[in-house]
C-alpha cells in the first residue's frame, strides 16, 4: 500500500486548501468526500444542464493585492481562475419594505451614497464605517503577531478591537446610528453570518462588511470553478480525490498515555492508514460521529455539548426563459426583507411553523447567469433564492430514508410557492416563464454536505464561539487536525485561510510563510456589466454556448 502522509476528510474550501498546501510541500495527500462531487459548500450541480451553486454567491477582496486573491496566489491557482466583478454601483440591492437602497463598492462611495440619503446621520455614519474597517484590520493582525515588540505594541495597534470587541453588533451600531432604516441597510450583511444584531459579535460583522467594502465578485464556473482549480492542482502534485464514499470513523491507536489518529475507516469497510488525519467536517461530525465521545476529555465533551450551530436554509433553484435584465435585474444581489427591526425579523424567521404566511419575511436573491455571463446560453437565466430558518422546523423529517415521505414533499411544494411569491416581487411575470425549479431544505444540506443540523456557516458565530473560544486546528488527539468554517472563520475566504493555517501547523511553518504569493500568479477579473474589455476567448466561449443551445433546441423541435 502506498504511504499516505495526510488524509483529509471533506473537500470543502478548507479541506482542499489544506490538501493543496500539504501537497505543495511534498506530502502524499488523499481527500475523502462522501458526496459524488468534491467541493462541500463550494460545489455546483446541474439540473437539466443548468448550473447552480448553493453556497457561493459572491466573494470579496479579489482585486490584486487584496487578501482573498492573495490566498489563490499563495496556493498557486490564481492563473486558473476567472472572476466577474458584480455591478460596482450596486453590488447589494436592499429591498426593505417598499424602500430601495443600493450599496456601491468602495467605502468612500458607500459613505457618500448613504450620507446623501441620510444627511442627518453623516457624522455617525463616517465614524461607524471607519470603525468597522479598523476593527476588521486589527483582527487580522492578531495571528501574525509574535515576539517581544509585537506583544508590547499590541494594545496600541488593536485599540478599537479591544474597546469594542466584546460587544454585540446591536450595542455598537446603536451608539453610532439612530435612523432605523440606515441600521437595517448597514446590517443587511447579517445574512452573511446568519445572526441578528443582538446576537452577532461586532468583530464578526466587521469582517463580513469589510470583506465586501470593495465590492462583490463571482467566479466563472460558479463555486465549481474554484473547486476545479484546486482539485486539478492537487492531482498534478500526486494527490488523490476520492468521492462517493464517506468516512465511518477515524482510526485511533494508544501511544503511551495518549491516543493518536492513524488513519480512517471508510463506509465501505476499507481502511486507509496515514501519518495524520485532517478533518474538514464540523466539530460534531468529527468528534461525535468519527471519533466517539468516549475517546475525548471531559473538557472537550463539555465544549461540544454547549456548542450551537449556525442557521440552516431553504433554497429555491429556478430556471426562467425571461429577459431578467429588462425586468430590472442585474449582477447585484437583492436582500429583500420586511421593514422592521432586524432582531425581530430574525425571530420571525426562526418560527417553527414555516408554512404560515404566503411569503418569507426575508430572502436573498442571486442570478448566477448575470454574475457569470459566460454561463448564459442566450435564453435561460438561473436564479437562487435563499432564506434562513431554524433546523427544528424540519427535524421531524431527519430520520427519513432516501425515499422521502409525502408530507416532506408537500412541505417542499409549499416552500417553493412561498419563495416564488417573494421572487415575483422582482419578476412580476415569473410564473409564465418557469422552465424548471427545485427546492432544497435542511435535510438536503445534511445529506449532501453532512452539515450538523443543516448549518450553512459551521458553528454559530456568537461572541463565545469565535476568536479564542473557537475550536483549535490541533486536536487533543495526536496527529488529528481540523479546518473549515468552524475553526477560524466561515465563507470561502475564511475556510481557505483555515486550511492553510492548519497546513502551516502540520508543516511547522509560520502562517506568513504559507501566505506568500507565488510569482507570476494573478486572478483574471472582468466586469459582469460591461463587455468592452472582455478578451476574445471569453466572447467566443459565450457565442459557442449560445450556438450549442440553439442547435440543441432546434434538434429537439424537429
Amino acid at each position: 500500500m502506498e504511504h499516505i502522509d495526510s488524509i483529509i476528510i471533506g473537500s470543502g474550501a478548507g479541506g482542499l486548501s489544506a490538501a493543496l498546501s500539504l501537497a505543495r510541500a511534498g506530502q502524499k495527500v488523499v481527500v475523502i468526500e462522501q458526496h459524488y462531487v468534491p467541493g462541500g459548500w463550494c460545489h455546483s450541480f446541474y439540473i437539466n444542464g443548468q448550473r447552480f451553486s448553493p453556497g457561493v454567491h459572491y466573494i470579496g477582496k479579489m482585486d490584486k493585492g487584496a487578501s482573498t486573491s492573495g490566498l489563490f496566489e499563495a496556493l498557486g491557482i490564481a492563473n486558473d481562475l476567472v472572476f466577474f466583478r458584480m455591478k460596482a454601483s450596486a453590488y447589494e440591492h436592499c429591498w426593505i419594505g417598499d424602500k430601495r437602497i443600493d450599496m456601491p463598492a468602495g467605502i468612500d462611495n458607500l459613505y457618500e451614497s448613504l450620507a446623501k440619503r441620510f444627511p442627518q446621520e453623516k457624522k455617525g455614519l463616517k465614524k461607524y464605517l471607519s470603525l468597522v474597517r479598523k476593527v476588521s484590520e486589527q483582527l487580522y493582525l492578531i495571528p501574525n503577531m509574535s515576539g517581544f515588540w509585537d506583544n508590547v505594541t499590541i494594545p496600541f495597534r488593536t485599540a478599537q478591537l479591544g474597546k469594542y470587541g466584546l460587544f454585540s453588533l446591536k450595542r455598537v451600531i446603536d451608539w453610532h446610528i439612530k435612523d432605523p432604516l440606515l441600521k437595517q441597510v448597514l446590517n443587511v450583511q447579517c445574512g452573511d453570518h446568519g445572526l441578528p444584531p443582538g446576537l452577532a459579535a461586532f468583530p464578526v460583522h466587521c469582517v463580513a462588511m469589510d470583506h465586501y467594502f470593495d465590492g462583490g465578485f463571482y467566479p466563472m464556473g460558479g463555486g465549481a470553478g474554484i473547486v476545479k482549480a484546486m482539485t486539478t492542482a492537487i492531482k498534478k502534485l500526486g494527490g488523490e480525490i476520492r468521492t462517493g464514499v464517506g468516512v465511518r470513523k477515524i482510526l485511533l491507536e494508544e501511544k503511551g498515555k495518549k491516543k493518536s489518529a492513524v488513519g480512517v475507516e471508510l463506509e465501505n469497510g476499507e481502511q486507509l492508514k496515514a501519518d495524520r488525519v485532517v478533518s474538514n467536517a464540523d466539530p460534531h461530525q468529527t468528534y461525535h460521529k468519527m471519533i466517539g465521545v468516549e475517546n475525548l476529555s471531559k473538557k472537550l465533551q463539555a465544549k461540544l455539548t454547549k456548542t450551537t450551530y449556525s442557521v440552516t436554509s431553504l433554497m429555491l433553484f429556478i430556471t426562467v426563459d425571461i429577459d431578467v435584465r429588462k425586468a430590472g435585474m442585474d449582477s447585484g444581489n437583492i436582500w429583500m426583507m420586511r421593514d422592521k427591526d432586524m432582531d425581530e425579523l430574525f425571530r420571525e424567521m426562526s418560527g417553527l411553523d414555516i408554512l404560515i404566511d404566503d411569503e418569507f419575511p426575508a430572502v436573498f436573491i442571486s442570478c448566477s447567469s448575470l454574475k457569470d455571463p459566460a454561463s448564459y446560453n442566450g435564453h435561460y437565466h438561473n436564479i437562487e433564492v435563499v432564506t434562513y430558518i431554524k433546523y427544528e422546523s424540519f427535524s421531524k423529517f431527519e430520520n427519513e430514508g432516501a425515499v422521502r415521505s409525502e408530507k416532506y414533499q408537500q412541505y417542499k411544494e409549499r416552500i417553493g410557492e412561498k419563495l416564488l411569491n417573494n421572487l415575483e416581487k422582482v419578476l412580476p411575470t415569473l410564473r409564465n416563464h418557469i422552465v424548471q425549479m427545485d427546492v432544497s431544505t435542511p435535510i438536503t444540506n445534511e445529506f449532501y454536505i453532512r452539515a450538523t443540523k443543516g448549518n450553512v456557516y459551521g458553528t454559530e458565530k456568537s461572541l463565545m464561539q469565535v476568536g479564542p473560544w473557537t475550536y483549535s486546528n490541533k486536536a487533543e488527539i495526536d496527529n488529528l487536525y481540523l479546518c473549515g468554517a468552524s475553526i477560524l472563520a466561515h465563507g470561502v475566504g475564511g475556510a481557505l485561510n483555515s486550511g492553510m493555517q492548519t497546513a502551516s501547523k502540520i508543516l511547522n511553518l509560520k502562517v506568513d510563510d504559507m501566505l506568500k504569493p507565488e510569482a507570476g500568479q494573478e486572478v483574471r477579473i472582468y466586469d459582469a456589466e460591461d463587455n468592452a474589455e472582455w478578451p476574445g476567448w471569453l466572447t467566443r466561449k459565450m457565442e459557442q454556448k449560445k450556438k450549442l443551445f440553439k442547435e440543441k433546441n432546434s434538434v429537439q423541435k424537429v
